[in-house]
């Protein structure tokens, strides 16, 4: 697996990605929420992902390369991801969070969020994502409500701690 930051004895330091989810290291993150009107856009992960496979996260998220700025890691993920190109990033919150994704394996993110207002054309890679939807803010709350388990932990922590900060009024 590719070496991303991480840090170690208070200093960041590149270490492989699956070694850093097996330790639970505090690694930075990016997370686009992709936001027209009252809907936001959910991507459903991709059956290969090496966690939460098939599970509904937000339009996009991953780690930046060592060295890479959050804002270029986020145009290029949501590329890479969805195929989506040509959008104005807004940055928002950075937020923490710790939680188990599954099979030992820890997320400790310190996240950039970045948002993106409107709708793009979205062109989704099957090797990333294997289907997208558009839903009301509401109704992904009441499907969280309903159905945990078809939901990313982080997807859940956004909408339960932050959502205002991410949403604004339509949260």
């Amino acid at each position: 697996m590719t070496p991303i930051p991480a840090w170690i004895d208070d200093r960041l330091t590149p270490v492989d990605k699956l070694e850093v989810h097996r330790r639970g290291l505090r690694h930075p993150a990016i997370s686009v929420f992709v936001i027209d009107g009252d809907r936001t856009l959910l991507q459903r992960r991709a059956l290969g992902k090496y966690h939460t496979p098939g599970l509904w996260a937000n339009a996009c998220c991953t780690h930046p390369h060592w060295g890479e700025p959050p804002a270029a890691c986020a145009v290029r993920r949501l590329r890479e991801e969805l195929g989506i190109t040509g959008v104005r990033l807004r940055e928002g919150p950075e937020i923490e969070y710790r939680a188990a994704v599954g099979d030992g394996l820890t997320e400790h993110e310190c996240v950039t969020v970045f948002t993106v207002h409107g709708r793009p054309t979205v062109e989704p890679n099957p090797a990333e994502v294997m289907a997208t939807q558009w839903i009301r803010l509401s109704h992904l709350q009441d499907e969280i409500a309903q159905t945990p388990d078809r939901f990313t932990p982080w997807l859940k922590i956004y909408l339960r701690d932050h959502a205002l900060d991410i949403f604004g009024a339509a949260a």
